[in-house]
């Protein structure tokens, strides 16, 4: 790739990263307030949550690998990708009327399928934006800008709160949403792409996957350690319990977000330049104390240092999983790559959520961050024996 394919490559990523930064300023200011709209004002448990949340992801996740394996098989990523985001765009604003369990689980997944729909082409499209060398890189800076509508999604919750309700703030979060949606059809561009050879879309699970140890080990190791995480509606759970006031839980959804923003794109260039399996372990680790502070914490300071290590966890974790997929397959297969990883992740993901929830609800905090604490540490040992096996 020369110069000037790069420079533009970089210039959509950045248009990417813009309709990301909108669509999560519209996302954010509802999933600061949801897991409280939830708990408190639905009456529902958190074992629900702990169901909704695992359950919404682990859509996304199956339709993620289902459209990028379609984006391969067709050659379009971009009309995938758009009604990604139109569908999410669409579903928040409905959580003003919900009422119910089955509303809320209805209307979640709706959003949650939406990303399931985008994200992987959507990925796959960065990836092809840059060279192999610049894919940290590339995923990093689209993950600042898409992080900094994480960041203004919760602020503007934060004060809408002060003047308006919880179900209008839901009502909102549609016009940042439009935005995005419009700035994907005007000025995202998708490069050329010869359709695969391969004609059904289980053929290509099987192109990825035969003989590709090093893949289906990675795979393991991250749905080992998806097993024992959790989503961030948890530690918004924590700070309440740690007496931070409803309407300031925005903020600390803002702290996560902040954290997550600052580490996305220093960490993306750092695993550019050693291996990309290190900067992983690392964001093990960080998970592992955050699980040591929402244990021990007490008080309101506590609500937010947990939040921002959280938030460091996440903003590692996600840049640099991304950006290491592209490696074990060649680009005609990397929409199925991504997907195939997000399935696996996502549905351990969906049942540690599940599990996490009970755990808390049935035997308190602290047996369920032990349960999420061994998960994390066979992973860790998962990833340095992939380390010593597969060199680079």
């Amino acid at each position: 790739m020369d110069d000037i394919e790069e420079k533009q490559g970089l210039e959509n990523i950045k248009k990417l990263g813009l309709v990301s930064f909108f669509t999560d300023f519209s996302s954010e200011m509802v999933f600061g307030i949801l897991p409280y709209f939830i708990v408190s004002t639905l009456g529902l448990s958190r074992a629900f949550l702990g169901v909704l949340d695992g359950s919404s992801e682990l859509s996304s996740y199956a339709f993620r690998m289902l459209s990028g394996t379609l984006s391969d098989k067709v050659g379009k990523r971009k009309t995938l990708v758009l009604c990604g985001y139109g569908l999410s765009t669409v579903s928040k604003p409905f959580f003003s009327l919900s009422g119910s369990w089955f509303d809320t689980f209805l209307i979640r997944n709706s959003d949650r399928i939406g990303k399931g729909i985008r994200t992987a082409p959507r990925d796959a499209l960065i990836s092809e934006s840059v060279s192999a060398s610049k894919q940290g890189r590339a995923f990093g800076l689209h993950r600042t800008l898409d992080q900094m509508g994480a960041i203004v999604g919760p602020l503007v919750a934060f004060v809408l709160l002060q003047v308006i309700d919880l179900r209008s703030i839901f009502l909102v979060s549609l016009i940042p949403g439009i935005v995005a949606v419009l700035i994907l059809i005007f000025f995202v561009k998708e490069k050329p792409k010869v359709k695969t050879s391969a004609t059904r879309i289980f053929s290509l699970f099987g192109s990825a996957l035969k003989g590709n140890k090093q893949f289906v080990f990675f795979l393991s190791v991250s749905a080992i350690f998806s097993a024992g995480a959790f989503n961030f509606s948890f530690v918004l759970l924590r700070s309440s319990d740690l007496g931070v006031d409803k309407n300031f839980i925005p903020l600390i959804y803002l702290a996560i977000n902040v954290a997550h923003t600052a580490i996305g794109f220093p960490i993306g260039v750092l695993s550019d330049k050693i291996r990309k399996e290190l900067v992983i372990l690392l964001s093990y680790a960080i998970f592992g104390i955050s699980l040591f502070l929402m244990s021990i914490g007490h008080g309101v300071i506590f609500a937010y240092l947990i939040a921002a290590v959280f938030g460091l966890y996440v903003g590692i974790s996600e840049t640099v999983s991304r950006a290491i997929v592209p490696r074990f397959v060649g680009p005609e297969l990397r929409g199925t790559a991504f997907g195939i990883y997000n399935l696996s992740s996502g549905v351990a993901f969906f049942a540690s959520n599940v599990i996490f929830g009970f755990l808390w609800d049935s035997f308190g905090l602290n047996t369920g961050l032990m349960y999420s604490s061994i998960m994390t540490g066979i992973a860790s040992i998962g990833l340095v024996l992939f380390m010593k096996k597969f060199k680079v």
